[in-house]
């Protein structure tokens, strides 16, 4: 079986929404992640082997990038329309865009690995 046929079949789209979901790109019903960014070896229901999955600092970049345009879109908000205090700004945007991060940070995590299967790249 050759690397196109293998991959051929893998619905890009479903896979990346099942990643992002944190389940396994096969089958949708499995976990990804256990902790919080600690990748399984396999799929608890379809046993796909996730061994090979390496996301290392994607997930971070893709991270820092929507939470800092949605940052800086809030900000801009913000001042337009309140105009608070510096101290009222600074906490409120910090407090949103440290959230928005721990929540986003393994769903990028989840939808990097499923990408990764889509492609059939590292070992999948």
């Amino acid at each position: 079986m050759t690397e196109a046929t293998r991959t051929q079949d893998r619905d890009m789209r479903t896979a990346l929404g099942r990643g992002f979901m944190l389940k396994c790109p096969r089958c949708g019903e499995g976990a990804v992640l256990h902790s919080y960014l600690k990748v399984n070896d396999r799929c608890d229901a379809c046993d796909l082997d996730l061994t090979h999955a390496r996301a290392d600092d994607g997930p971070a970049y893709f991270t820092i990038l929507v939470v800092g345009h949605l940052a800086g879109f809030a900000l801009h908000i913000m001042w337009s329309i309140w105009q608070p205090s510096a101290i009222v700004m600074a906490t409120t945007i910090g407090l949103g865009a440290i959230a928005l991060s721990l929540a986003l940070l393994p769903r990028f995590k989840g939808a990097l690995i499923a990408f990764q299967w889509a492609k059939g790249v590292h070992g999948f």
